[in-house]
């Protein structure tokens, strides 16, 4: 062990209050200079001006007006920084929430996309509380690839409308019926709206590759709606459908609720719950890669919780760490959790101030923003990867991919990460191996040269032993090729010893097909050891059963063969084995 290793695993485990300690109290104990202030305010700025035509442009995709963006970018955006464990997190309404907001608005509506929010903070807040953050990274990626891939074409599907200027009376929220629809209203499409959007995109993707630090989707949404206003564009904007930005947070708000509707309520909870655990994790270890800090993910599943339920209460939607704006926030050159909360301060100034000018702005500007989101979400390079990789990931990405556009983001997220456990199990089954040494006869081990003598069979042994090693984890997946091999055993010999030095876990239904062969042995007067298993393993197999007279222990093949003839094996390598 180096002494890197050595020095983590000595490092005493941190308390609870540390692990739920947010990081704004962490900066401001190591000492808040005027400089990190500067420092703070310019990347919480430069995150605003991205986050204002970002988090307007997802409410409306979302089926929502566009102030329930900011009212999210506001008061989500602040606690999550306020309250999280990430230095850098930056919260805030999020595209990958697109599909799953429109569908519960069209079946419940707002009442009902607020009451499954608030039960979705609580549920993350309870996540959280149990320290269940750190399981999120056990979900496969492709898996993670799958779902923003599938939501990526929904959320451009979505904007087809905005992006052509169709006249629908109604836009469902499905895939198909969405399809149906629009390809029912191609012919009301307008030159004008396809310009602006057109327009819209071209700035975006132009000033991303000749000025990538300029905020390209403001100036796009600028542009477009001075062009649009001058011109006299017969064009959707904000204020023709939606009127008038409001200029202040409105006051709390909670809707009527009974059993019933949170029962009806539950299972969008768990999937707003579940997609905005993932998203927010995956942001933070973004930054925690981007800084080389490392965040606190149950302190930051508390916070996210937290933010979700005020969210919506102040009329907002559901909110989550971005990944997009965090790697803004970093490369802006934030200092801590401050820079989020003036991220947010600053989208409430523009309330204040500006509001009034959000009116003008054209849809079809706003539907180029989330049509360059959504092939940025896609992963596409990842996507082919992981196609090309092995049949387990592709299948695992195609079924996530598939069901999240035809089925929904639920069922995608608990079939892939169930099929990604399934192919786990099978890689990790078939690694599991069996060695098999050759059995000598008297004299073989003193006439064979010592680098031609198997390494699974002790020098000293005779035709009276076997030696046997498994390596790998040995589990229910892999039970049957190791029985397979230890049935195909034909003659017994006098003593029969079983080598654990590469067998890091055992279960229990590996442990009672060791018992089965140990009986079997028994039977035929075959004496049975296990040598140089591990104490997490040799406790398994105890409480199974494998003890003496059936079984008994020693820490090395040598001592197993000693003990066989009745000689004393070497103290100082039996240990605690002797009493087992």
């Amino acid at each position: 062990m180096d002494t890197s290793a050595r020095r983590e695993a000595t490092r005493p485990r941190p308390s609870l209050v540390e692990l739920f300690t947010p990081k704004l109290v962490t900066i401001l104990r190591e000492g808040y200079r005027l400089s990190d202030l500067r420092a703070d305010t310019i990347a919480g700025l430069t995150v605003a001006i991205v986050a204002l035509p970002l988090s307007m442009a997802i409410a409306i995709g979302s089926g929502l007006s566009p102030e329930k963006g900011l009212f999210t970018a506001i008061v989500g955006g602040f606690l999550i920084s306020a309250l999280g464990g990430s230095r850098y997190q930056i919260g805030g309404p999020a595209g990958a929430f697109i599909v799953l907001i429109a569908t519960i608005v069209e079946q419940r509506g707002y009442d009902g996309l607020v009451l499954a929010t608030m039960m979705a903070g609580l549920i993350m807040i309870v996540a959280g509380s149990l320290r269940l953050g750190t399981y999120i990274k056990y979900i496969p990626f492709p898996v993670t690839v799958g779902f923003t891939a599938g939501i990526a074409v929904i959320i451009f599907a979505s904007q087809i409308k905005d992006l052509l200027g169709l006249d629908m009376a109604h836009e469902p929220a499905q895939l198909f019926p969405k399809l149906a629809a629009i390809a029912s209203n191609l012919s009301t499409f307008k030159p004008a709206t396809i310009t602006i959007s057109l327009l819209s995109i071209a700035i975006i993707v132009g000033l991303r590759r000749i000025r990538p630090k300029w905020p390209g989707m403001l100036i796009a949404v600028g542009v477009t709606t001075t062009l649009a206003w001058a011109l006299g564009f017969d064009v959707t904007t904000i204020g023709s459908r939606f009127g008038e930005v409001p200029r202040m947070l409105p006051a709390p708000h909670l809707p009527a609720f009974d059993l019933a509707k949170l029962q009806a309520a539950l299972p969008d909870a768990i999937s707003i719950a579940l997609l905005g655990s993932i998203e927010s994790l995956l942001s933070a270890v973004v930054a925690d890669g981007m800084t080389g800090r490392k965040h606190r993910s149950n302190c930051e599943l508390v916070a996210q919780g937290v933010a979700n339920v005020a969210a919506v209460t102040f009329g907002g939607m559901c909110v989550t760490g971005t990944i997009a704006r965090t790697a803004t926030n970093v490369r802006a050159g934030a200092h801590g959790p401050v820079s989020g909360i003036l991220h947010a301060l600053f989208i409430l100034l523009f309330m204040l101030v500006a509001a009034p000018l959000a009116a003008y702005i054209p849809l079809a500007s706003l539907g180029g923003v989330l049509a360059v989101v959504a092939w940025n979400m896609a992963e596409k390079e990842e996507f082919a990867t992981l196609l090309r990789s092995s049949w387990g990931d592709a299948a695992v990405l195609l079924a996530t991919f598939l069901l999240t556009i035809f089925v929904d983001l639920t069922t995608a997220i608990l079939v892939g990460v169930t099929l990604g456990a399934f192919l786990f199990l099978h890689r990790m089954a078939e690694a599991v191996e069996v060695e098999t040494g050759r059995t000598l006869v008297a004299g073989d081990v003193a006439d064979t040269p010592e680098s031609e003598q198997p390494s699974s069979q002790p020098a000293g042994a005779g035709s009276d032993v076997m030696v046997y090693r498994i390596s790998g984890a040995f589990f229910f997946g892999a039970t049957a090729s190791v029985s397979a091999v230890l049935d195909r055993i034909g003659a017994h010999p006098k003593t029969f010893i079983l080598d654990f030095t590469d067998v890091p876990i055992v279960d229990s239904t590996a442990a009672r097909t060791l018992g089965t062969f140990a009986n079997k042995l028994n039977r035929g007067g075959t004496k049975l050891y296990f040598t140089s298993a591990t104490r997490s393993v040799r406790r398994t197999l105890l409480a199974a059963g494998l003890r003496k007279p059936l079984v008994q222990y020693a820490a090395r093949i040598e001592d197993a063969v000693a003990m066989s003839r009745g000689d004393r094996p070497d103290r100082r390598n039996v240990g605690s084995y002797s009493s087992s």
